[in-house]
């Protein structure tokens, strides 16, 4: 009988050996790691994740010494110099090393580091008697890399780019004899792992250039290599005793995932006298003048180098990372088995994958079969394709993988030269798609069905084979696909498991139901019994000349017959990701509906939460009472409280500056009462915050581009824009695509409200609000300011907080692998003297984008509202 192959019993015959430290992952997981129960985190080339006996040792090591500046002379500024420096003879002992043959200079992190070279190295500039100096590096090296060009260049020494698969490193039988001994110092540069696709590249190399047996390119002169070894030690260990590069930078964070922000330049002692200084900072100078150029450097390599006091405590941190790290694992040589065999196994059945067509499911971007860790690592770079072969956009896969807290990477990872070689990229393309409006780590990855980028996992030393199982399971449950078509693994044809992964990792609780007493809807969204409508209105003949004079203005660009567009629904989010609020009428402020997000739940450090991590929100109903000039928060097992609606910041109130989808807001605290209310119920700290009266900082969001000049666009705390439509047509034609995927009827009221709209329109054809560049609604004017992406937020129950996976997947598969629900609207008011009021039962009359005619698309093309 066949096995199945997602099964331990497929790992463990497919795997190479070295998996698991000898049957203590599980413990290690469970005993250092309890924060990844129900995560599934696979960016370990991002960032390394910290054990838990890593922080403990660190803080007792703080509470038990006192550490003091190290440039001082007392006693406890000497005991931060001598741990220091005993941290320095750990990292070269890590490396297999010592102090006679290399210095750490401790650097902000790799990236400083490379910096610190490119201005340091004796470079011999252009123009003059003797041959100047080149910068060569390999295209597959990471930004920081690549960026050292620039100031070689402000030094008149030219760069030369080398593509690995040209194959330019040549041996060096050309040089003549009498250019044999020429001392120019020429700088080689490549990566000892690709951060993009995991090829190990040779360390043999180190040993050839520098000897003169390989040659980048064809100059005569001496070669000092630089190895990028930030990726590649992270999970392989490196013994510079035999590999002898001349720069070595790291990051730490990248080794034991704490702390961040620190990294090393490892120095060859036979090239640091060579380096040039050109800044002294405190603590670099043996000597200088305040009143003349008069400058004298420290002896220590380090000491003068590293200007300014270095980040001593976590420096110190460092040796306890190592410590532990040792201790968990064994050392760097199982940590390689054991990432790669993750690496291997994950990639056997990647590779495997194919529709019922025959097509395959992910084309993997590699250049090794990952048969060899010596030449390949833990890292897996991918697209996910259709059964056409064509390819499915890395935000949309990260999207859905974000469903099943899956954590993996998408882009080119800061490797545009890797992405260009593996995804054929051309450089045209690269200037052509910046014009498009893509830029690095965006989520454009599409343009003209060609991708932008890629999607990565990698492994790291706790990653375990359910990481890998879980990942494999949502590659071939998630429908990807416009059809139903099965997955299947080529080289038995068993059918791949194919139901979703186990949702219980989810941090949010769902075994909360809607209170009894507020599922009546009129009294939920009514509270002490007041009317839903406004209680002041305009003159209905100043009224209705307003409106004709709208209705004139925007006169739709095609003419439509029979039944005519109306607001069916309005609702307002008072609270921000907490429940809507139904209402028939309702006054519009320059920044959208009055209230309408003029509040968020922050935690314990202000970041706002929504419902994307606590699906707990939803069941918070916030009601707004205009008479009473209150906003009453409700909620199952809890007394309601109520808020003032007046604006009224007494002097004892702070302002903070938040963020919002990066646009800032200034927000004051609404008290303690209210931040006990939320903390109980939600069951952590947190507290409830509202945007601030003091708007004269607001800044102009993206989205307001195209508005006129004189329109004062003011947001509250959205993401996107002021409103987001949508129309009852389009959710009936969605329902009818994703019901018979659910096990249980749907109905459409629900579905509205997983979408969170402030306006509900019924329009003759679904979707047509997509070709809409305006509209107007009664009185009011709205510009279309594009097609709402959808996040996970829709496949939460917003009557009960529970999570469907299938919300998402089935709106990707109904609209050809995009997520756009909804339109944006920016409002435009009018001047007058009265309050601009949105109305149930108001005609919708749009205009029409440029050379368009309304037509009904089919299901094909995300930023959740909050």
């Amino acid at each position: 009988m066949a096995v199945e192959p997602l099964s331990f019993r497929a790992f463990q015959r497919s795997c190479p050996a070295g998996y698991g430290y000898g049957g203590e992952l599980r413990g290690l997981r469970e005993r250092e790691f309890p924060r990844l129960r129900g995560v599934t985190y696979l960016d370990h080339a991002g960032s390394a994740l910290f054990p838990e006996s890593l922080l403990k040792a660190f803080t007792d090591d703080l509470r038990n010494n006192v550490y003091g500046n190290p440039h001082s002379q007392n006693i406890s500024s000497k005991l931060t110099y001598d741990t220091i420096e005993h941290v320095r003879f750990r990292i070269l002992q890590h490396f297999h090393t010592t102090s006679e043959d290399y210095t750490v200079i401790f650097t902000s992190g790799c990236t400083a580091a490379l910096k610190l070279v490119a201005e340091a190295f004796p470079w011999v500039p252009g123009g003059t008697e003797q041959p100047s100096s080149r910068f060569c590096y390999l295209t597959d090296s990471h930004t920081s890399v690549v960026g050292m060009r620039v100031i070689a260049a402000s030094m008149n020494v030219l760069s030369v780019p080398v593509k690995p698969k040209d194959k330019l490193l040549l041996e060096k039988d050309w040089l003549p004899a009498e250019e044999q001994n020429c001392t120019t110092p020429h700088l080689f540069s490549y990566p000892a792992q690709s951060n993009f696709s995991g090829t190990k590249y040779p360390l043999s190399w180190i040993r050839d250039i520098k000897s003169g047996k390989l040659c980048p390119i064809k100059i005569p002169g001496k070669w000092f290599v630089l190895l990028d070894a930030a990726s590649y030690v992270s999970s392989s260990p490196l013994d510079l005793g035999v590999h002898q590069a001349d720069f070595i930078p790291i990051s730490f964070y990248k080794i034991f995932g704490f702390p961040t922000g620190l990294g090393a330049l490892l120095v060859n002692n036979r090239i640091a006298p060579l380096l040039r200084k050109t800044y002294f900072g405190g603590g670099t100078a043996a000597a200088y003048l305040a009143g003349e150029n008069f400058y004298f450097p420290k002896k220590s390599i380090a000491e003068r180098f590293e200007d300014g006091t270095v980040s001593f405590l976590d420096i110190i941190a460092l040796k306890h990372g190592f410590d532990v790290l040792e201790k968990l694992t064994g050392g760097m040589e199982k940590i390689r088995q054991h990432t790669f065999a993750l690496a291997h196994y994950t990639y056997t059945v990647l590779s495997s994958l194919k529709y019922a067509n025959g097509a395959p499911v992910v084309r993997i971007y590699n250049d090794t079969d990952f048969s060899n860790p010596d030449v390949q690592g833990p890292i897996i770079n991918f697209n996910v394709l259709d059964e056409k072969g064509e390819v499915i956009g890395f935000s949309q896969v990260e999207k859905m993988a974000s469903l099943y807290n899956i954590h993996v990477r998408t882009g080119c990872f800061c490797n545009t030269g890797a992405c260009q070689m593996h995804l054929g990229i051309s450089d045209e393309d690269i200037q052509k798609n910046l014009q498009a409006g893509h830029v690095c780590g965006d989520d454009i990855d599409l343009i003209d069905g060609r991708p932008t980028g890629s999607v990565r996992i990698s492994f790291g030393y706790m990653s375990s084979f359910e990481d890998a199982q879980t990942f494999l399971k949502f590659i071939t449950a998630t429908k990807f696909s416009n059809t139903d078509t099965e997955i299947l693994f080529q080289s038995s044809a068993t059918q791949l498991t194919t139901e979703p992964v186990p949702d219980d990792h989810s941090n949010s609780t769902n075994t909360m139901s809607p209170r009894t007493h507020i599922t009546d809807r009129e009294h939920r969204n009514n509270p002490s019994g007041t009317e839903r409508t406004v209680g002041w209105q305009p003159l209905e003949s100043e009224s209705e000349s307003i409106r004709a004079a709208v209705s004139e203005s925007a006169v739709p660009k095609c003419k439509r017959g029979g039944k005519p567009i109306t607001v069916t629904n309005i609702y307002l989010y008072p609270i921000k990701s907490c429940s809507a609020f139904e209402v028939t009428e309702w006054p519009v402020g320059n920044q959208g509906l009055l209230y309408d997000r003029n509040w968020m739940v922050v935690n314990q450090n202000g970041v706002c939460i929504t419902q994307k991590q606590e699906p707990k929100l939803c069941l918070i109903y916030p009601l707004i009472d205009l008479k009473q000039k209150i906003m009453v928060i409700q909620a199952e097992g809890m007394d309601s409280i109520s808020i003032s609606l007046e604006e009224n910041i007494g002097k004892e109130a702070v302002i903070f500056e938040s963020k919002v989808c990066s646009h800032r807001v200034k927000t004051y605290d609404c008290g303690e009462r209210t931040a006990g209310w939320f903390s109980a119920f939600l069951g952590h700290p947190c507290r409830l915050i509202r945007q601030s009266p003091d708007r004269k900082n607001d800044t102009q969001h993206k989205n307001t581009k195209g508005l006129t000049s004189a329109t004062s666009i003011s947001l509250s705390l959205v993401n996107e824009a002021q409103y987001l439509l949508i129309n009852a047509a389009s959710i009936l034609q969605l329902k009818e695509h994703v019901a018979p995927r659910l096990k249980e009827p749907l109905e459409v009221e629900e579905l509205i409200r997983r979408f969170r709209a402030n306006i509900v329109i019924s329009a003759p054809e679904s979707f047509e609000e997509e070709e809409w560049a305006e509209i107007s609604i009664g009185a009011l004017q709205f510009q279309v300011m594009g097609p709402c992406t959808r996040c996970q937020v829709i496949c939460i129950d917003q009557q009960s907080g529970e999570r469907n996976k299938e919300f998402l997947q089935s709106l990707s598969a109904a609209r050809g692998k995009k997520t756009n629900f909804g339109i944006y609207l920016m409002n435009q008011p009018l001047c007058s003297s009265f309050p601009d009021v949105l109305s149930v039962g108001s005609e919708v009359l749009p205009v029409l984008k440029e050379n368009t005619e309304i037509q009904r698309p089919t299901f094909r093309e995300e930023k959740c509202s909050g």
